[in-house]
């Protein structure tokens, strides 16, 4: 999974990426104009099910799902008819979900590119860009389309057509693409367009430490949910500088400090679960002496897809799905004990995968 993280100049949008990576990337208190290649930092999902299975097994390698964060440059009022939009909404298109940093803290040191404090007013500028850019795609490839089927050729993009004529509808009233219901066949018709106001989004209102928890913040946060009230968007507030400081920590050093500041839980605990929900996306466990693994799907993934995420070899020579709950076999206590108890189950390939599932594939090649 990839989260492509956008904010307006200042916004605290690279704090955030520290906050997410454990990096220590140069945050600035004045705008950087030059769009260049984005960070990228990869961070381990938590999982606490992985933790408990390499204690059991204790296996040579233990392998975390993972996610991969971009910090992406650039973004601000107007980049929608720039020069640098199409080098910065590719980068964008590579992100499976977008984290948009709203500022709400207070700074007089970090200058703010319209002098005053309104995150309302910031993240309706920063997503009419994202409508800008689709509005200007969707009509430039309408066109194309038009022309095409005046000369006679081009039928077979009529499907892609009807649905582009429905994004425009949209669009031109300034909504973001994600507020569609699209069917499977309809995303597939415009898969290969760089729509990026389709993609699911996590806003991250970025306040300051003393707005933890305040009836403020909560506020903040219920205005921004009411203006994304379409579909694929979750809001929630962190503090940017504060959450950067507690990544550098030592582990029993950070626990101490988010419960001093009341803080259930570190950033990128949070907008991991989040954007595992966003996205509807779960893990299925594997388990033995050579590995422990977590592997990412997506809810509703059938036996059969699930192997394939492994190898093709193993979608390809596919038999049963050797299957226990998590939950089942801690229970248990090892693969032999859950087989005497008939907790092991054997299922097929249109078996839908559970989240925690430990499944060994049988296959022949």
């Amino acid at each position: 999974m990839k989260l492509g993280i956008i904010g307006l100049p200042n916004s605290g949008k690279t704090a955030i990426f520290n906050a997410l990576t454990g990096q220590v990337a140069e945050t600035t208190a004045y705008p950087n104009p030059v769009a260049g290649e984005p960070r990228v930092g990869t961070v381990k999902v938590p999982d606490e099910r992985i933790d408990r299975l390499s204690q059991i097994f204790n296996p040579k390698k233990t392998t975390y799902a993972d996610v991969t964060c971009l910090d992406i440059t650039g973004f601000a009022q107007g980049i929608s008819a720039s020069k640098q939009k199409t080098s910065l909404f590719n980068q964008l298109w590579e992100a499976d979900a977008i984290i948009h940093v709203v500022r709400a803290f207070e700074d007089d040191s970090v200058s703010h590119p319209d002098d005053s404090i309104d995150p309302a007013r910031d993240a309706a500028a920063l997503e009419l860009e994202l409508v800008f850019h689709d509005l200007e795609l969707a009509e430039t490839r309408l066109e194309r389309i038009n022309t095409s089927m005046k000369k006679g050729i081009g039928q077979e993009f009529e499907a892609e057509k009807a649905v582009l004529e429905k994004c425009l509808a949209l669009l031109e009233e300034e909504k973001p693409l994600r507020n569609l219901d699209l069917t499977e066949v309809e995303q597939a018709a415009i898969a290969s367009l760089m729509f990026a106001s389709l993609k699911p989004e996590l806003v991250v209102l970025n306040i300051g430490e003393g707005e933890i928890g305040s009836k403020a913040s909560f506020s903040q946060v219920d205005s921004l949910r009411n203006f994304y009230a379409g579909k694929n968007v979750l809001v929630f507030a962190l503090s940017g500088e504060i959450e950067m400081e507690i990544s550098q920590l030592a582990p029993d050093e950070a626990a101490a400090f988010l419960e001093d500041l009341g803080i259930e839980e570190p950033a990128m605990n949070r907008v991991i679960r989040e954007a595992y929900e966003l996205l509807g996306l779960m893990s299925f466990l594997t388990a033995g002496e050579d590995e422990v693994r977590a592997w990412t799907i997506r809810h509703g993934t059938p036996a059969l897809k699930a192997a394939g995420k492994i190898h093709s070899d193993i979608e390809r020579g596919f038999i049963k799905a050797e299957t226990i709950g998590y939950d089942d076999f801690i229970q248990a206590g090892t693969m032999a004990k859950a087989k005497e108890q008939a907790l092991l189950r054997l299922e097929g390939k249109e078996y839908i995968i559970q989240d925690g599932d430990i499944i060994n594939f049988r296959f022949n090649v």
